[in-house]
């Protein structure tokens, strides 16, 4: 675990392991030069066993305005924490924590609100059915999960182990009407035929690491997808993954993983820093990430 650095500079920092590879430095550091602010944005290495360590080091450090948390930290750390916002508590899962000016830390889950920004204009209109299909049940899911429920959906999780997702949504929205199947349905074509949901909301959502670089590709048969259905990968290498492909080959509508990525950043910036991120400049932002 690496701790120092130059004091006296406001920074926050993102913890995971592993973390080398994550992007959000480069998205803060981005927004803090153009907003003129000093201060600093890094990745800090921390396992599993050294959380708690991490955390109390922290909490005593005035400079540390707080941390974005990944993989495998997300729930560990709730215990840790002197408050969560009811969001987070309702996920089961922190992904941004941030020191109070008290010297407290609180714990908040800006993957749902990240999630669903490229979704607001579409859930201002109403709509005679909503419904996600949602490929994965992990942490991503969890936030996913949280979120479509609140606005309405019917969800079907996707997934090698169908019991898990059940255990998920019965955890998370035990009142919906909500269902499971196991992920090698989506591969092979389906004769179901879809009517031509006008009038209706279909979201497919990758929230699994299929299709990310180094893990094989999300299967999923055309036929699987409503018509009109936005389809949503939070996979960002490679940018276009095959299941975007798939989808832009048959006429659906994308969302591809910078939106989301992009999204949770900017709420847990302005946490850190106090301002808004600038966000008019997300298309040079994005530029950088894919260089």
């Amino acid at each position: 675990m690496s701790l120092p650095y130059a004091p006296h500079t406001p920074y926050a920092e993102v913890i995971g392991d592993p973390i080398a590879q994550s992007k959000s430095p480069l998205i803060h550091r981005f927004w803090l030069e153009r907003l003129g602010i000093e201060g600093d944005y890094r990745h800090c290495h921390v396992k599993a066993g050294e959380l708690a360590d991490y955390i109390a080091h922290r909490r005593g450090d005035p400079d540390w305005r707080g941390c974005n948390v990944t993989m495998p930290h997300k729930q560990a750390v709730m215990p840790l924490l002197d408050r969560i916002d009811p969001v987070a508590s309702a996920i089961g899962a922190v992904n941004t924590v941030v020191r109070e000016d008290d010297g407290s830390l609180a714990g908040y889950n800006t993957d749902a609100p990240g999630f669903l920004e490229p979704l607001l204009e579409e859930l201002k209109q109403p709509h005679l059915f909503r419904m996600a299909r949602i490929v994965g049940n992990g942490g991503a899911a969890r936030a996913m999960v949280r979120a479509l429920a609140d606005h309405g959906f019917v969800i079907v999780m996707f997934g090698r182990d169908p019991a898990r997702g059940r255990a998920l949504l019965d955890d998370l929205d035990p009142e919906g009407e909500h269902h499971t199947a196991p992920l090698d349905t989506l591969a092979a074509p389906t004769d179901f035929a879809f009517d031509d949901r006008v009038g209706c909301l279909d979201l497919v959502v990758n929230a699994s690491p299929l299709g990310m670089t180094g893990n094989p590709p999300l299967a999923i048969h055309p036929s699987h997808i409503p018509p009109r259905s936005i389809c949503y990968e939070i996979v960002t290498s490679p940018r276009e993954t095959e299941f975007l492909k798939t989808a832009q080959q048959a006429g659906f509508r994308t969302i591809d993983g910078f939106a989301m990525l992009i999204g949770q950043a900017a709420y847990a910036f302005g946490k850190f820093f106090g301002q808004p991120a600038p966000r008019a400049d997300d298309d040079e932002l994005r530029a950088l990430l894919t260089a």
